[in-house]
């Protein structure tokens, strides 16, 4: 069975209680009291505006704040596993796709990666084959409200329809077999990223990049995210961090 997490459309949420321990609250409704397991805070308080300070009933201090991209996108529905924010932040860093910027991915899955570029970049594609994940997709477009992105039915494999593309990104279980849909898609010099959780996918799909003529190698890297716990002078990394999640091979075409 499949289980979604609950999501709030974007126009219903009207603020966020941020607490001291960064701990966020979502209000759909200021009209009306706010119950959380620290309390209630009062409609009055609610209606105070961006940045102001409140408390609840028992005491707990929260800031009112105006919801920003990030706070909507992390209540997005999901469904397959979705690329880390730590491997988003790469791609971006190691293409500098910008607002002037096309973009594809093929493999929408739940669409996170797809969302969050098309919040940066001028136009986003995504490409997948299956008719329940791109439901998913399209109701998490909705529910960001990203006019720029174009959902399409489509097998990266076999069919490539958008061109002069600056990124195409594949997250798909044999990439090596997209690099001639990638050639036809990307301007030159564009980039190419294949994310696999596995490394015999990467391997293959390295060894395939570097065989060919049409793509250069770039780098084949792996994040590893460990968030670390301050309290005054005592200090360590947390027990449970973000630890493999996939490898990501760059190229660029050439």
């Amino acid at each position: 069975m499949n289980s979604f997490i609950l999501v709030l459309p974007m126009a219903q949420i009207k603020k966020i209680l941020l607490a001291k321990n960064g701990r966020k609250f979502y209000v759909r409704d200021a009209s009306k009291d706010y119950h959380t397991q620290f309390g209630f805070i009062g409609k009055k308080d609610l209606a105070k505006k961006e940045g102001s300070a409140v408390s609840s009933n028992t005491g707990e201090a929260f800031t009112i704040l105006k919801p920003q991209f990030i706070d909507i996108y992390r209540r997005i529905k999901r469904d397959a596993q979705i690329i880390s924010l730590k491997d988003i932040g790469i791609i971006i860093a190691e293409t500098g796709i910008n607002k002037s910027s096309r973009a594809l991915d093929a493999g929408s899955g739940s669409g996170a990666l797809a969302c969050f570029l098309a919040h940066l970049v001028k136009e986003m594609v995504t490409y997948e084959i299956r008719d329940d994940f791109i439901k998913i997709v399209e109701a998490n477009k909705q529910f960001l409200n990203l006019k720029n992105l174009k959902i399409r039915k489509k097998d990266i494999y076999a069919e490539m329809d958008d061109k002069n593309l600056d990124l195409i990104i594949l997250d798909v279980p044999e990439p090596w077999k997209a690099l001639d849909s990638a050639k036809k898609g990307l301007k030159p010099g564009g980039f190419l990223v294949s994310y696999s959780p596995s490394i015999p996918q990467t391997i293959d799909f390295v060894n395939a990049v570097i065989q060919g003529s049409d793509f250069a190698h770039l780098k084949t890297v792996e994040i590893i995210e460990r968030e670390w716990q301050i309290e005054e002078r005592r200090v360590r990394p947390k027990t449970k961090g973000i630890g493999h999640t996939g490898f990501l091979s760059f190229a660029r075409k050439i």
